[in-house]
């Protein structure tokens, strides 16, 4: 049976106790009704997978003994979607979701021309990641930016060594993401950068500043998809190769 599975604050090295917060130790007293000396695991979203075992079953500040831990390496393949966050927040709340579960490692909201939400709950949306990341039983959480306007993104990532694609509907040459990535070695797939726009698409001017900057035109398709499910996509092609 796999022991329940909690996040937690940074326990720094060496320490073999520590105190829950609030919400992790009502969870595991008052609903999972956990006693003294049960077991549970713990992580903190940066590789770090504790084993620990309750010594004092409060309901508020829950103490427990560290009995085993294990660093879990880093994602080999580091995938960054910068995704225009939609009018349908829980559309976009799905997408994050279902990127953790795959291996995504970062999410970076991009705000453009045509986005149409541009208010970004991030406390929430980093939530929803820590959820997905403890459904799925890993210890690496996606780093969550803050929202960032598409030309001050593209200007701060122009000299960063990575794949860089963008996705966009526009009428012009562009490369299937599949074939493309088909044609990569593995070294060459070990970083690399997707920007999908919003659901009126980037405009003309913003993907002339992406390919200037060295973004490579791909497509996902021959469909026409929705901005979450062309950034799952296209997470799907690049964590999954």
């Amino acid at each position: 049976m796999n022991l329940p599975f909690f996040y937690t604050a940074p326990i720094p090295n060496g320490e073999y106790t520590t105190v829950l917060n609030e919400d992790n130790s009502k969870h595991i007293v008052q609903v999972l009704r956990m006693k003294d000396g049960e077991q549970f695991k713990l992580t903190d979203g940066k590789g770090n997978l504790y084993t620990a075992a309750i010594s004092d079953a409060h309901k508020r500040h829950c103490s427990v003994r560290i009995i085993n831990h294990e660093q879990k390496p880093a994602p080999t393949d580091k995938v960054c979607m910068a995704v225009s966050p939609v009018k349908n927040t829980g559309r976009f709340e799905w997408f994050l979701e279902k990127a953790t579960e795959i291996g995504v490692s970062e999410i970076v909201p991009l705000i453009c021309t045509r986005t149409e939400k541009q208010h970004f709950r991030h406390e929430r949306m980093n939530g929803i990641l820590i959820s997905a990341m403890l459904q799925s039983q890993q210890t690496w959480l996606p780093v969550l930016q803050e929202a960032i306007k598409f030309e001050k993104y593209i200007a701060q990532i122009n000299n960063e060594a990575a794949n860089k694609y963008i996705a966009h509907c526009d009428e012009q040459e562009k490369i299937s993401l599949r074939e493309k990535l088909s044609q990569s070695s593995i070294l060459d797939l070990t970083s690399s950068i997707l920007l999908i726009g919003p659901e009126g698409d980037f405009t003309k001017e913003e993907i002339t500043l992406a390919l200037q900057n060295t973004f490579i035109p791909v497509t996902l398709g021959e469909t026409r998809l929705r901005t979450e499910t062309a950034a799952l996509v296209a997470a799907t092609l690049l964590c999954v190769h």
